[in-house]
């Protein structure tokens, strides 16, 4: 459901509604995803409805995600999603839901846009996964000390409310007895008002993972079809490890009370590609789609079709335009390159003027070249001149903003991000580059008739008049 028809839906009697709970982490790599995955299989194993969303731009761990509850999985952030609709989709979905969790991004803090951030603008607890494999009373160290972390650097944020800890990677049950008492509050006479005081907010070990716990398959393995059957054997055994307790302190927190300052949903948009349809290219090659952005197309009345340039198909019959979006195309790179009816369709449909909208990967298969880090060049489609090129160190990465040209002066810009470690070098002049939040200059879209396409991913409810233009000539002529 997308925010533009959650109005009528959106809950307003709080007791209603699911607890929510936000999972973030110490650092990246402590095993947020691996934590939220494995209580959304166990939850949804156990028949409860639990929804499950993911902090911030990113796009393979919500496929994660979405096998192990069952459900798509949705961004949320204050900065490219935004705090209204990121409040719309909680409420939708904790009025539907048993359980609602929330995986953070990177560390607690780290950003912006931070996890904590994001926690403070829904008003929803936190809990931290910590890595406690090689740690035994610093864990409660570590938790205290993100417990009462400054608010913000301004000093106007309200306080986080850090309910507890998730321990990962424990050695025993004596282990996680260590970690639990390093979380009691101190036992000093004279501080005995405090800690008394203390008690009842104090953070405190949620449950645990155990070191042997089985891990979730590689990111790039997770994105092939067939990797299904391994991903979910490994979400069963995760599960199964899980502490019991947790479960039931998931199911006994508070239900969510939404912020007094939610706003109400926007008005539908117009209709404005009714009667078009979108081909849209999804396979392991192409697969860096948000649900948000499938849902504001058909929202603006575009059908989608779905084809696999991977498998060699041609753009489907009675396509008005293309969405060509991120993936991994470097890592099929030899199999696009003799995809030689994808190829021709590509042309053909580039050569009648039809237009196109290529993202990242996207972008870099419709290069004349693409060269990954291993391996020889592949010849790609020729359509943008140039060469991509793939290296070893992040080449973009951040949030960014994107207004395209022509189109009407109080038009929205389109939010999205960028996150590659490709570059292109083209003889082509950028049509128009992106604007960092903090400032700058941020990634250059490139235009050829019908074409465009940019490192920039995207998010289409962002502006539906320039996400419209995108797939419709007709829009800002």
């Amino acid at each position: 459901m997308s925010p533009s028809t959650m109005s009528a839906a959106t809950p307003s009697i709080a007791p209603t509604l699911a607890p929510v709970l936000l999972i973030a982490g110490l650092a990246s790599g402590q095993g947020k995803t691996t934590v939220v995955a494995a209580l959304a299989t166990a939850l949804r194993r156990a028949g409860h409805r639990v929804r499950v969303f993911k902090s911030g731009p990113d796009f393979i761990d919500p496929m994660v995600l979405a096998r192990a509850s069952g459900q798509p999985v949705f961004n949320l952030d204050d900065r490219m999603v935004g705090l209204p609709e990121s409040r719309q989709r909680v409420a939708q979905a904790a009025a539907e839901a048993d359980v609602v969790l929330i995986e953070g991004v990177m560390g607690l803090y780290d950003g912006p846009p931070s996890a904590a951030d994001l926690a403070r603008g829904l008003d929803v607890p936190v809990a931290v996964v910590i890595d406690a494999g090689a740690m035994a009373q610093t864990f409660g160290a570590l938790v205290h000390g993100l417990a009462h972390y400054p608010a913000g650097r301004s000093g106007e944020a309200p306080p986080l409310r850090l309910i507890g800890a998730i321990a990962n990677r424990v050695g025993s049950a004596g282990h996680a007895q260590m970690l639990a008492e390093s979380l009691n509050p101190p036992a000093d006479p004279t501080l005995a008002e405090l800690t008394a005081a203390a008690t009842d907010t104090a953070p405190r070990l949620l449950g645990w993972l155990p070191k042997a716990a089985q891990a979730i398959p590689e990111r790039h393995l997770g994105l092939a079809s067939d990797a299904t059957a391994e991903i979910d054997a490994a979400l069963d055994a995760l599960a199964a490890s899980l502490d019991p307790a947790l479960l039931q302190a998931l199911l006994d927190l508070p239900r969510w009370q939404p912020p007094a300052a939610a706003a109400p949903a926007p008005a539908a948009p117009p209709a404005l590609l009714a009667g078009r349809t979108v081909a849209v290219a999804r396979d392991a090659a192409f697969r860096f789609l948000y649900p948000a952005n499938l849902e504001a197309l058909q929202a603006l009345g575009a059908q989608l079709a779905f084809f696999s340039p991977l498998a060699d198909e041609a753009i489907p019959e009675g396509a008005d335009a293309l969405w060509l979006p991120g993936g991994y195309p470097e890592l099929y790179a030899a199999e696009l390159a003799a995809a030689a009816r994808w190829t021709a369709s590509v042309q053909a449909f580039a050569q009648a003027g039809y237009p196109i909208w290529a993202e990242c990967g996207g972008m870099m298969a419709l290069a004349d070249t693409l060269v990954p880090t291993e391996g020889p060049p592949h010849a790609m489609a020729g359509l943008l001149p140039g060469r991509a090129t793939l290296q070893n160190r992040v080449a973009g990465l951040g949030v960014q903003t994107l207004s395209l040209p022509g189109l009407p002066a109080d038009t929205p810009a389109l939010r999205g991000h960028t996150f590659h470690y490709a570059t292109l070098a083209s003889p082509l002049a950028p049509e128009v580059h992106a604007q960092r939040l903090r400032g700058g200059e941020g990634e250059a879209v490139w235009r050829r008739a019908g074409l465009r396409c940019s490192f920039f991913h995207a998010y289409f409810p962002s502006s539906p008049v320039a996400t419209a233009a995108l797939f419709s000539p007709e829009v800002g002529a």
